[in-house]
């Protein structure tokens, strides 16, 4: 199997449908297991490993909202996107409610899900991990990432967590920019509006704690981020 291909749970009691959506994605790099009903979704989601569900939500044996309840019993994590003939506003508040991802009713652009599908994806993947190193330096400044702790000549600065780990970010990638999306995943794991203010607050803390060393400054990029230039 190709490990590029994410693997999908189609669980959707309409044959036609089912085997439509299942030809389309696995021609869109995906690897689609169709089952048609809950019964049979529960038992192929405990034996194989999935990257994302899509679940019908009036099927026989087990409905979706009940398949998806189990399954967020044991997995908080996977996306979940309901496929659905029922548009009530109660539905879809019931389907967030439980923890989907989406909620898409029927009938439906197959090119619209896989996009939802691909942003969904991209929104939940975790980073690789990165490796890292004891120390970084840039101008006259030294941090110390493996004691949590920023030296310049005699000054010494204790750092809490999350800001020695968007200093690393900021030396590693010294005069190149730090895209905000990349900082607000490495340090925050979201990008929502909320943390990106709380990671502006931080970013004032950073350069009051450089402002000491004139070799090196952070400054904003339009549109993108932050840079740490070193002069």
């Amino acid at each position: 199997m190709d490990a590029t291909k994410k693997r999908v749970l189609l669980v959707e009691d309409d044959p036609n449908l089912g085997m439509l959506l299942q030809e389309y994605l696995n021609h869109k790099n995906f690897t689609v297991d169709l089952k048609k009903n809950g019964e049979e979704g529960w038992i192929a989601y405990r034996k194989g490993e999935y990257d994302i569900a899509l679940l019908d939500v009036m099927m026989p044996k087990k409905d979706g909202f009940t398949l998806a309840e189990d399954i967020r019993s044991e997995n908080t994590e996977i996306p979940i996107i309901f496929l659905t003939a029922k548009s009530l506003k109660e539905d879809k508040i019931k389907g967030l409610t439980i923890g989907a991802d989406d909620y898409i009713t029927k009938p439906f652009s197959m090119e619209v899900l896989e996009l939802k599908m691909n942003a969904i994806l991209r929104r939940t993947e975790k980073p690789e991990p990165v490796a890292v190193q004891d120390s970084y330096s840039a101008g006259k400044t030294t941090l110390d990432y493996k004691n949590q702790k920023l030296v310049f000549g005699e000054k010494v600065t204790a750092l809490t967590t999350k800001e020695n780990e968007l200093l690393r970010l900021f030396f590693e990638k010294k005069n190149n920019i730090l895209e905000r999306e990349l900082a607000l995943k490495r340090v925050w794991n979201n990008d929502s509006y909320f943390t990106a203010r709380s990671m502006d607050v931080f970013i004032s803390k950073i350069r009051k704690y450089l402002k000491d060393d004139e070799s090196i400054n952070i400054v904003n990029v339009h549109g993108m981020g932050y840079k740490l230039i070193e002069n």
